[in-house]
């Protein structure tokens, strides 16, 4: 009798000191918390090993999306996630937001069928030169268009051309990069084009300024570096979704904010 009192007393004491740890470690999460933003880019059942960090297989992506409809993910249009970032205003718990780079056509075929299923928004980054090109691996208009239409999918510009800003010397060239690639956008579109993705994720202070000037509301990067502010609108950070996160459980370490918990503690050291 003695000892199941004593086992039965040594679990509820480590099960109050659980839910201590528990709950500290929830309300420091609360403080550092940074909404995930998914990055994507192929959509494809066939693998590549030069582009296997760009390509997640059909089923992966299925999986995941379900994964965030059964555990009931706050899946955001990322003009809104950015709203609430610039306001500094609360951000909703197990909040995502899914973007695609480059405009690949298997977007079309595998990855939108899965959003409209599951009715979740994303944010398409489109290289405009590269609309309809020849060997059909980009969106044409017309797939762009009736995407639109779902009301499921939001378009934004990823420049004219897939070079990085950065290597471009003339400013009158970085203008055109990014002023008239929301300008063709927009005509085509037939509305107002406010999300911005820096052509590999690269920049610096002249193409961010240059961003604000085109009348974008929001610009995304990958990871603009330990020191830059969690709630710039104009750089804002992303996670990197590929072959690895075929494993749920890793699918879920990215997606539930504990990973960007621990990159932006890990910044401050």
């Amino acid at each position: 009798m003695f000892w199941r009192r004593l086992t039965i007393f040594v679990l509820i004491i480590l099960m109050i000191l659980g839910g201590g740890v528990y709950l500290w470690f929830n309300k420091l999460m609360q403080e550092h918390y940074v909404a995930p933003i998914l990055m994507y880019h192929s959509i494809n059942p066939k693998s590549d090993k030069v582009l296997r960090r760009l390509i997640v297989s059909p089923r992966s992506f299925e999986r995941q999306m379900r994964f965030f409809k059964e555990h009931r993910y706050n899946v955001m249009p990322l003009v809104s996630l950015a709203a609430l970032i610039r306001d500094k205003k609360p951000i909703p718990p197990k909040t995502v937001a899914i973007t695609f780079d480059d405009g690949y056509r298997d977007f079309y075929t595998y990855a939108f069928p899965v959003l409209e299923k599951y009715r979740l928004p994303a944010t398409m980054f489109i290289i405009v030169d590269e609309v309809g090109r020849s060997g059909g691996d980009r969106l044409s208009w017309q797939e762009i268009i009736r995407m639109q239409e779902s009301g499921l999918v939001t378009f934004g510009s990823h420049a004219m051309g897939p070079e990085p800003l950065i290597k471009i010397k003339s400013p009158s060239e970085l203008k055109r990069q990014i002023f008239l690639s929301k300008r063709i956008l927009e005509e085509k579109l037939g509305q107002r084009v406010k999300a911005f993705s820096y052509p590999e994720g690269m920049f610096n202070p002249v193409i961010r300024q240059t961003v604000i000037d085109a009348g974008y509301k929001l610009a995304v990067a990958t990871h603009p570096g330990r020191d830059h502010p969690d709630d710039d609108a104009f750089a804002l950070k992303r996670l990197r979704i590929s072959y690895s996160s075929d494993n749920l459980l890793v699918f879920w370490f990215e997606t539930s904010g504990v990973y960007n918990f621990i990159r932006e503690c890990d910044k401050d050291n």
